[in-house]
């Protein structure tokens, strides 16, 4: 297995997206989850456009202790400077410099000659040398230059001292076959190239900024510079997240590793997306919202028999929640049923036919179907659940300098059980109580309380979901009285477990 670097750009080209300036404090706060996440380079911004970047870069460079922390420069000795005063402080600092080789570049925007653009390359990376170790060159546009004009302009910067030659497919514009036999080129055909790294630099403008930079990466490369996210200019470049997963996925093609952290990658794109304010799209790979979620019901059936059958990954390597099965009208039985019976719903055929029927009207007229819409769909006459227990009473002792108690009554057929219990809070001490009364333990996975009428003496809904053993059931209760509420929600779903049980048994 080969190591590739992982260099991330996310503080420089990502910051480069319209609207996504970032300040000192927000810089900071990305690079350090970025060194949690395990990049080896930073790079923290473009010292030379302004005192903030510069500032910005300089304080990156004096926190930051986990990865390189790299700067960029054109090649002019006054951007040079620049760079080399920002990163000095870094443990292992590096200079980017970038220098246009394609035609149209030197032709109309730097206006100068291939000889000259070869002099100049080779002056600014020895000049960048003299201040730091470390140094990477860019030929901007390299896709759409000459390659023989390319391979001299390598070949040259190396000669002067730099460690990492950068291959930007700067616009966008190769093609993933095409990228791959320039990386092949410049490895055959440059003299010098096994004393520099080989790095690649893909935008996305085709959409193609990780299939080229894959290509890269089978013929040789060694270094590829991407953001979290894919932010960047224009269209953005390719993607840390997607490139880290796909040479994961397919070691057997790349033979490759990386020293990412996979498990922090979730948490990295969200800390992104917070602070940049560009949302990341619903089906974005690896991170998007709907990465892990499935509503077809061949889909839904298939991941309930076994996960791989739709997913290529688990979503916990990435740090992502879980996989989440959609249920509206596309999904089948099996996914309706299993997501009953993680609410504590066990039914038999005719009770589960009339439900999916149901179900299945209520997903033509929207798009989703939420828990609480399946509580409602059983609740209304699918299953009739018997009580075991009843509330018979219920009064409490609560006040802000006093400890909270409750003394609940229980109906159990005609005898009246009664306890009184301590808690953290009313409710804690209702539920403490009926507890003790049962003699069952349950953990509290939910709660949550919402009003179902308006005006002060507002009709409140209180629905939570408990656990026993393996066994998770929720209820639900409504009363002008949240804490009644509270415990009738309670034995709503102490009632739904025994009563599951006891179904359980009998079959």
């Amino acid at each position: 297995m080969k190591r590739i670097i992982i260099f991330d750009t996310t503080l420089r080209d990502g910051e480069q997206s319209p609207g996504a300036s970032l300040d000192v404090h927000s810089k900071i706060e990305i690079a350090r989850q970025l060194v949690r996440l395990g990049v080896d380079v930073i790079e923290a911004g473009f010292p030379i456009a302004s005192k903030g970047d510069f500032n910005a870069v300089h304080k990156v460079a004096g926190v930051i202790k986990g990865a390189s922390i790299c700067a960029l420069a054109r090649s002019i000795k006054a951007d040079i400077e620049a760079c080399a005063e920002a990163v000095k402080s870094a443990r292992r600092p590096r200079i980017h410099i970038f220098l246009a080789t394609s035609k149209i570049h030197m032709q109309y925007k730097l206006k100068k000659a291939e000889s000259e653009i070869l002099k100049l390359a080779s002056w600014a990376v020895g000049y960048g040398r003299n201040f730091c170790d470390d140094v990477e060159f860019s030929p901007e546009d390299a896709s759409r230059s000459d390659r023989d004009f390319l391979c001299k302009v390598v070949e040259a910067v190396i000669k002067a001292g730099a460690k990492t030659v950068n291959i930007p497919d700067t616009v966008g514009y190769a093609m993933p076959i095409e990228f791959g036999s320039l990386i092949k080129d410049i490895k055959t055909r440059v003299p010098n190239i096994n004393k520099a790294i080989i790095s690649v630099h893909c935008h996305n403008d085709l959409g193609l900024g990780v299939s080229n930079s894959l290509s890269a990466i089978e013929n040789g490369a060694e270094q590829i510079e991407c953001t979290i996210n894919g932010i960047g200019e224009r269209a953005g470049n390719a993607s840390l997240e997607e490139l880290v997963m796909a040479l994961d996925t397919r070691k057997d093609i790349f033979k490759a590793v990386t020293s990412i952290n996979k498990k922090e990658i979730y948490k990295t794109s969200r800390l992104v997306s917070k602070l940049t304010g560009i949302v990341v799209q619903p089906n974005k790979a690896i991170e998007g919202q709907n990465a892990f979620s499935h509503e077809s019901g061949i889909h839904q059936d298939g991941m309930l028999k076994k996960s791989s059958t739709y997913e290529i990954m688990k979503p916990q390597d990435v740090g992502f929640g879980g996989t989440r099965l959609v249920l509206g009208k596309h999904s089948g039985r099996h996914a309706f049923n299993d997501r009953l019976r993680k609410l504590g719903f066990e039914l038999d055929d005719k009770e589960l036919l009339k439900a999916f029927e149901r179900f299945k009207s209520l997903a033509d007229k929207k798009k989703e179907i939420f828990d609480e819409d399946l509580l409602a769909i059983v609740d209304d006459g699918i299953v009739s659940i018997p009580e075991t227990y009843r509330l018979e009473d219920l009064n409490i002792i609560s006040g802000n300098k006093v400890t909270p108690k409750a003394m609940i009554g229980l109906k159990k057929g005609s005898k009246l059980l009664k306890k009184s219990s301590s808690g953290d809070g009313p409710v804690d001490a209702c539920y403490k109580a009926i507890d003790a009364i049962t003699g069952l333990k349950f953990k509290l996975l939910d709660y949550s309380l919402k009003s179902i009428t308006g005006g002060k003496d507002a009709l409140g809904e209180v629905t939570v979901r408990i656990k026993s053993n393996k066994d998770e059931v929720s209820g639900r209760g409504t009363s002008t009285d949240i804490i009644e509420a509270s415990a009738k929600a309670y034995m709503n779903a102490v009632n739904k477990l025994i009563f599951n049980r006891s179904r359980k048994a009998s079959l």
